[in-house]
């Protein structure tokens, strides 16, 4: 098996740090994201195991999963930022016309856990908006496709924020120009919904919002 090294780089702009590149990510994600029964593969073994608190202190742009630091490409400029920006729009219109008591949030950290932290494009919390960073499961995450995130947005993050248990997970694809919904049933399931003209979630227990397709990409 490969080691550790065969997968990335130490990053010179953040000392200390390894950059895992999608090769690893792939290879710990077929081995039983990460762990194989009570056994953790030795790929992982390599791996330095990092905490919510060392992420307080880097700089640039990073994610961590289960303890593995995970430096995020550059923020997508033309169609990812500009449905990013129409999005969080229409959400918060809805929500506001909706009279819901709820607040949209764009690219805030959220810490899942002890060794999780991910930021995801547009969440929508309940009541008052966090001062630094969110520490309880949004009530709807918002994930907008671009080449370097779509297998993180599709893969790892999406079973994430399921396993949470958010109301809703929306994938939004700038360049298809397609919207899909990922929405949590009774029995703690996920029905997956390809959106083609209008998009409704609930985003607490007595409002639901509501927006068209056609508006996100006009």
């Amino acid at each position: 098996m490969k080691s550790l090294l065969e997968y990335g780089h130490w990053s010179s702009g953040q000392p200390g740090y390894f950059c895992v590149s999608a090769a690893f990510m792939r290879a710990i994600w077929l081995r039983g994201r990460i762990y194989e029964g009570s056994k953790m593969s030795s790929a992982y073994e390599f791996s330095p195991h990092y905490t919510a608190s060392d992420y307080q202190h880097w700089k640039g742009d990073w994610e961590l999963w289960e303890g593995i630091a995970i430096a995020m490409s550059p923020s997508p400029f033309g169609r990812h930022q500009l449905a990013l920006t129409e999005l969080a729009g229409l959400i918060r219109n809805a929500i506001h016309d909706a009279g819901c008591d709820a607040r949209t949030v764009v690219e805030l950290d959220w810490i899942v856990s002890d060794d999780t932290v991910v930021r995801p494009d547009v969440m929508v919390v309940g009541g008052d908006p966090p001062e630094r960073h969110l520490e309880k499961a949004p009530a709807v995450a918002v994930e907008v496709l671009s080449e370097s995130t779509r297998r993180n947005d599709l893969g790892y993050k999406r079973q994430l924020y399921h396993q949470h248990g958010i109301a809703a997970y929306l994938i939004v694809d700038p360049q298809e120009k397609t919207v899909v919904l990922d929405r949590r049933q009774d029995d703690g399931g996920y029905q997956t919904e390809n959106l083609n003209d209008s998009v409704a979630f609930r985003v607490c227990d007595d409002c639901e919002i509501k927006f068209s397709v056609e508006a996100l990409f006009r």
